[in-house]
């Protein structure tokens, strides 16, 4: 993007607000615009600032983060909400605000860059569109010496096995040296999710997600025997992505 996304960070605790922007820091896109420290200062300074994003607490005095962003989204110019808590009870109503995503303290780092590229996608929907698609929306993918160009709602889901990446397609399989994250990027307009460091499925072809153990889930792909693990750093933001 040419413009970096200007971000306000709304959190009573100075500690919380200090570590988010250390890990935003990470991001070139991201320009920390401002602080504030309760949600009346939050409106006050999305005024003043008029920030692209806003990462929101939701429990704080007076003023909570609900009620916060209720009156950001009636501003003339309403920034986009991410909600930045320690409570993941309040995930259902936030998505009533239209929220972007919902982070959970403390931090994953992998779960933030997520949040980051949905932001950035909200706010340049048309470059990032044309990004994920070759050839009139279809899908180049190089195998066996040839360029096939796969439509990607044809695709079920993709994975990682040591040096080789496989796209399992309704009819078809596939072989291609690309890497993964060089396909997930270039399928990023179309309705994809990865589930785990080596597997990115198609949401549209999701029927059953299945608590496992330790906290991850088993996910069930339409026509297909095998279950695919879905790690459990990925599970809130998947199942929020489902509800949508």
């Amino acid at each position: 993007m040419e413009d970096r996304i200007k971000t306000l960070i709304v959190d009573d605790e100075p500690y919380s607000r200090e570590e988010l922007k250390h890990l935003l820091g990470a991001f070139p896109s991201i320009q920390i615009a401002g602080e504030a420290e309760s949600g009346e200062a939050a409106i006050m300074k999305a005024l003043q600032l008029q920030p692209d994003v806003v990462f929101l607490d939701v429990e704080m005095p007076k003023m909570n983060g609900m009620e916060a962003a209720k009156a950001l989204s009636e501003l003339k110019k309403a920034p986009l909400i991410v909600f930045a808590t320690a409570y993941p009870q309040f995930a259902a109503e936030a998505f009533r605000y239209n929220a972007v995503d919902y982070l959970l303290k403390p931090y994953d780092e992998d779960q933030l860059k997520e949040t980051i590229d949905r932001v950035e996608k909200k706010l340049n929907p048309v470059i990032e569109a044309d990004a994920g698609r070759s050839s009139g929306g279809k899908l180049a993918v190089e195998a066996d010496g040839e360029i096939f160009y796969l439509d990607p709602n044809e695709i079920l889901y993709l994975y990682r096995d040591e040096k080789v990446t496989k796209l399992i397609t309704k009819t078809e399989k596939f072989e291609t040296k690309t890497p993964l994250k060089d396909l997930e990027a270039r399928l990023s307009s179309f309705h994809f999710f990865r589930i785990h460091k080596s597997y990115i499925v198609n949401l549209d072809y999701v029927t059953r997600l299945t608590p496992w153990f330790n906290g991850a889930y088993q996910l069930q792909i339409e026509g297909e025997d095998e279950r695919l693990s879905v790690s459990r750093n990925y599970v809130k933001a998947l199942r929020m992505r489902l509800e949508i």
